[in-house]
């Protein structure tokens, strides 16, 4: 047996105590989404292509490199995973298993056994967000961000906030739920800030507590200064969008703007999913470019990402702004 193959039945054999525990949870049922094996952080070499996340009644196997026995291996991994579902009463719950190959043009989806819901939600305690599973290659809602909204959650309570590249605005929807004062949601998709509206809605939130503006940020800080000035400011750019953000070359033009948009100083958390950027890079742009800001932490990543180097894991990094 090869390393793949033992690997393969080291990993069926977790999700099945998996299963089991899920299929204790009583239906109607409202679990938390999130990661069930996280293959990208190479703790296991040999299954480092794919990451699998649970969505309610969904799972998501998404494929970041083609597994060495390419369709064979798939078919007859997602052949045992489908075996253990049917052991078990009323399928554990679980209604589709969708197959996402993130290394193909666009990304493409196949639901490779049962029937995707018609609606689909990421579910976090109460709150719920809406997903994109096979029409993108990003879902609408990332599981690892799990440790910045829980400090958002503790930070928000009467804050103007600014979310800056805000997605589809799930942080705006934990800070309101949190007593944020306002929230200003900014992105240059208008497809992911409509998104971000649907989520406002589907968690019964009051409208003139948000605010949502499509812009390219790098291009718009007068408008994003007239709606401030802001106590809470979350950076959370893309580390690489071609023809609008390089984190590596732009992130310093989003750090020097923050006295201009916190004069009163406050809060910043700085996300930065750049592997191949580490931690200092982040601190010594805050060092060079606002002396007086104070570092405060940087946020233990999630659990349910492990990764062999913490330099390359998510970094979210806490900083404090001198008025």
């Amino acid at each position: 047996m090869n390393e793949l193959s033992l690997a393969t039945e080291t990993l069926l054999k977790q999700l099945n105590d998996k299963l089991k525990d899920l299929s204790g949870t009583a239906l109607p049922r409202s679990v938390n989404s999130t990661r069930w094996f996280h293959g990208r952080g190479q703790m296991e070499p040999a299954l480092a292509f794919l990451c699998l996340d649970f969505y309610d009644p969904v799972l998501q196997l998404s494929l970041f490199n083609e597994p060495e026995d390419g369709e064979i291996w798939l078919e007859n991994f997602v052949a045992a995973l489908v075996l253990l579902i049917e052991k078990l009463p009323n399928n554990a719950g679980l209604k589709a298993i969708n197959v996402q190959h993130r290394y193909l043009a666009g990304a493409p989806s196949k639901v490779m056994w049962g029937e995707l819901p018609e609606h689909l939600y990421a579910q976090r305690n109460e709150q719920r967000f809406t997903l994109q599973l096979g029409h993108r290659q990003n879902t609408g809602f990332f599981l690892d961000m799990e440790p910045g909204r829980q400090w958002l959650e503790m930070n928000a309570a009467g804050c103007q906030v600014l979310n800056l590249f805000a997605y589809t605005c799930a942080f705006s929807v934990v800070a309101l739920k949190a007593g944020a004062k306002q929230v200003v949601n900014v992105d240059m998709s208008s497809g992911a800030l409509s998104q971000g509206r649907d989520n406002h809605r589907l968690n019964n939130l009051a409208k003139e507590q948000s605010v949502f503006m499509c812009e390219n940020i790098l291009k718009s800080w007068s408008r994003i200064r007239r709606r401030g000035p802001y106590n809470l400011a979350i950076l959370d750019p893309p580390s690489f969008q071609k023809g609008s953000f390089v984190a590596s070359k732009d992130y310093v033009r989003i750090v020097r703007r923050l006295p201009e948009l916190m004069p009163e100083g406050g809060k910043v958390l700085a996300c930065l999913n750049a592997p191949e950027l580490d931690e200092a890079f982040l601190q010594a742009l805050f060092v060079e470019e606002l002396p007086h800001c104070r570092f405060v932490e940087r946020l233990r990543p999630s659990e349910d990402f492990p990764d062999v180097d913490p330099a390359r894991q998510l970094k979210l990094l806490v900083f404090e702004l001198e008025a």
